[in-house]
């Protein structure tokens, strides 16, 4: 796939630029730990609703002692919760949604195009097609691995009520 064919061109950012850093992220996004997979964001261009961010995939990552053992690929679902992040990200630092807390609402047309391994820097590149406010986020995704693309689809966001799920008690029958 060529340069033309991103929903970025990756070679005309300057991609060691880091416009948000892990605690800026944490601004915007609840995740945490081992659920934190977005490094760093590089480039937001909320004009044409853009934003492009990584994931530097490290030996430490809480999937690679079990998928798979002695050759471990990053799970097609973390791949994924990558794009919903920056997406999330990009969605609320902008205030797009008007939500508190953005969360999946549906995936379309995933595609994974190769493996992502420990080493690798995951770039995930986000375009919102449809924002709904108050109701939905349309987004299409992209991730790359110098040059490649490794994923690519459209994911949903939809607004969460936080104030009725921080209440909620499960009992553990």
């Amino acid at each position: 796939m060529s340069a033309k064919d991103f929903l970025v061109d990756l070679s005309t950012i300057d991609l060691n630029h880091v416009i948000a850093d892990i605690d800026e992220i944490r601004r915007y996004n609840p995740q945490r730990f081992e659920m934190e997979q977005l490094t760093a964001v590089v480039y937001a261009d909320p004009e044409n609703f853009v934003c492009v961010g990584y994931k530097d995939i490290t030996d430490k990552e809480f999937w690679v002692r079990g998928h798979m053992p002695g050759m471990p690929l990053m799970p097609g679902v973390v791949m994924l919760e990558a794009a919903a992040q920056i997406s999330s990200y990009f969605t609320q630092k902008y205030d797009l949604l008007g939500a508190a807390m953005v969360g999946f609402g549906g995936l379309e047309d995933v595609r994974f195009r190769d493996p992502v391994v420990p080493g690798d820097r995951l770039y995930v590149l986000c375009k919102l097609l449809k924002v709904r406010r108050g109701r939905l986020l349309v987004s299409q995704f992209q991730g790359v691995v110098r040059d490649n693309l490794v994923v690519e689809g459209i994911i949903k966001g939809i607004p969460l009520p936080i104030e009725a799920l921080s209440g909620l008690k499960r009992d553990n029958a």
